[in-house]
């Protein structure tokens, strides 16, 4: 809670009357953090609102033990139905990576959501392996310098904002595994349905980034660090160059 404390002090991603749509899909981090944005409610010296809302893909997935639980600690949620699921048989190939397809009408499903409860804000439970992750991703495969934003504006407006984004994976974990919560797994994955490949890139940069870290342990630390320092100037982008 001071870490995040600490992330929401310095960028600003919680602010008197938002309400805030906390994306809830059941994982380890999306309910640490609807907890801990519960906390945060009781904390922060002002008032603000949130709704944990859970997107299903229309595969008739089995929500009754988040839904309980939710109730049971007095956690506001909504159920956005979609049929995700069918269009994906439609539009994805045979022996195709379909994890984007998935993310990007997932995130858009969040963002109709938001519309529909009248959410000024999305909370997502990415985290810094995530970002960590997407930066050598980015780098590696794309050949540009990109990580995760804790707080940027959508395209049609809504704000959307990363509590998690400066703790660590394991950190999650430990808190889902210790306070027992109902976490869903890969049951509730798509990719477990289709004769698909599964995605490698992020496999890898996973595996890289523990290997590193294993030579250099406080490596989270620096790339926290240098998220926050960056010296654009000195890259090879001309518009950039302090002249």
């Amino acid at each position: 809670m001071r870490q995040i404390g600490r992330t929401n002090g310095e960028f600003g991603l919680i602010e008197e009357g938002d309400k805030i749509l906390v994306a809830l899909s059941g994982g380890k981090d999306s309910l640490t953090m609807v907890h801990a944005m519960r906390e945060q409610q009781r904390r922060a010296p002002f008032k603000f609102e949130i709704l944990a809302v859970t997107v299903t893909y229309g595969m008739g997935e089995d929500l009754s033990a988040l839904i309980a639980h939710c109730a049971e600690h007095g956690i506001p949620h909504e159920i956005h139905e979609t049929n995700t699921y069918e269009i994906a048989g439609e539009k994805i190939r045979q022996n195709s990576s379909f994890c984007s397809f998935f993310s990007r009408m997932r995130r858009g499903a969040l963002y109709s959501a938001a519309e529909k409860f009248g959410c000024n804000k999305v909370a997502l439970g990415h985290h810094l392996d995530d970002s960590a992750e997407s930066f050598f991703m980015n780098l590696i495969y794309n050949g540009q310098m990109r990580a995760l934003a804790p707080k940027y504006k959508a395209g049609n407006g809504l704000i959307v904002i990363r509590p998690l984004i400066q703790l660590r994976e394991r950190q999650l974990a430990a808190c889902a595994l210790e306070n027992e919560m109902p976490t869903i797994g890969d049951e509730a994955c798509p990719a477990m349905r289709f004769d698909v490949k599964m995605p490698h890139a992020r496999a890898s940069m996973k595996k890289m980034l523990f290997e590193m870290e294993e030579k250099y342990p406080d490596l989270f630390v620096s790339i926290n660090s240098a998220f926050g320092h960056i010296s654009d100037e000195t890259f090879f982008d001309p518009k950039r160059f302090a002249l």
